[in-house]
């Protein structure tokens, strides 16, 4: 379940939910504001930056580039810029197949545990 299946009603998120939502240091996703242009939240008249679930797609998107895959920033700047809808769409299949595969996993541990107390 994402942050916004969670919470629908909730139209802004702030630095810190992002970053505890992705387990990173808020200061990353200033940094990463400075590197990709994709990434432009909304500031508020304090000047507190506000999120919205498009801008958490982006931030998800760029995470996956260059946390889970490797990618340089400037790699992963091009592949925005070339494939920037398609990248969201097969990120968002594996994100689903490693829900199912967690879930399988866990209803083997399950399924195991089960057999090993009736016997």
């Amino acid at each position: 379940m994402t942050y916004q299946d969670r919470e629908i009603e909730k139209q802004y998120f702030t630095i810190g939910e992002v970053a505890q939502q992705f387990n990173v240091a808020p200061s990353l996703i200033r940094f990463w504001e400075t590197e990709f242009d994709e990434l432009r939240p909304r500031k508020s008249k304090k000047g507190n930056r506000l999120y919205t679930p498009q801008d958490i797609d982006i931030f998800r998107t760029i995470y996956h580039l260059v946390k889970e895959r490797g990618y340089t920033i400037p790699g992963a700047r091009d592949l925005l810029k070339q494939k920037g809808p398609q990248l969201k769409e097969k990120i968002d299949v594996i994100q689903s197949l490693e829900k199912v595969r967690k879930f399988m996993v866990t209803m083997k541990k399950d399924l195991d545990a089960l057999g090993k107390a009736s016997s």
